[in-house]
């Protein structure tokens, strides 16, 4: 229910707007369907030929990443710098163009997937390059994001209520785990030291966590909240 002043969300139990105090009209009867401002048979929306969409995308990723490989074989004589476009390249495509090829893509699914090309595609840079950064830092981290991505599309998809439960808990395992990326990177990087700038997001994200999960506690602060931000 909202106000018909201001606009501003309103509990069934108020009778006047808290912003403008503008009473609600007979907020206990039932308004009954007026007349419709369209006929009820119209015409049905052309649905969009998602096959073709597919194979033209398919297209101008294969066209892209053949481009690119002769582009670099003909002025290095060798590959070079291409792997590292057709790489960007596949993780682009397993992230945007896959799922379309199924008509009910599960998120479940294709967001691992996604973490997985992009862990893929770190491999190869640190290959190419010659690093050892990938199983001391770029492994865990793309792990522990992946992990933490996933819990959260699994729960909001399989689960109807408690998303203020799931993105509190998500923000507080992120802010976590921001200590032992620091470490990581000075781990990894031996040059780099402990400076401690992961305290900032840790802060940061444990308090946006509580406030969320004590949003989702608190009712009466929770309905202020939805009416003060119109959500």
């Amino acid at each position: 229910m909202y106000c018909i002043n201001c606009g501003v969300k309103l509990a069934d139990t108020e009778k006047a707007c808290p912003l403008c105090g503008v009473v609600v009209f007979h907020p206990e009867l039932h308004q009954g369907e007026g007349e419709r401002l369209f006929p009820a048979n119209q015409a049905p929306a052309p649905q969009v030929n998602s096959r073709a969409i597919q194979i033209v995308l398919t297209t101008a990723f294969l066209m892209a990443a053949l481009i690119t490989a002769l582009c670099d074989l003909q002025i290095n004589k060798t590959v070079t710098w291409c792997g590292y476009v057709i790489g960007a390249l596949l993780v682009g495509y397993v992230m945007l163009v896959l799922p379309l090829w199924l008509r009910r893509p599960n998120p479940v699914v294709f967001v691992p997937c996604s973490f997985a090309a992009i862990g893929g595609y770190l491999l190869y840079i640190n290959l190419a390059s010659g690093g050892s950064w990938f199983l001391s830092f770029a492994f865990p981290v793309v792990g522990f994001i992946a992990l933490v991505v996933t819990a959260v599309v699994a729960l909001l998809r399989y689960l109807r209520r408690g998303r203020l439960y799931i993105f509190g808990g998500a923000a507080v395992a992120l802010g976590a785990f921001m200590p032992l990326m620091e470490y990581l990177m000075c781990f990894t990087f031996e040059p780099l030291r402990f400076a401690g700038w992961s305290w900032y997001p840790l802060i940061a994200l444990v308090l946006l966590g509580i406030m969320l999960i004590f949003l989702a506690l608190c009712r009466p602060a929770r309905e202020t909240m939805e009416r003060k931000f119109f959500l």
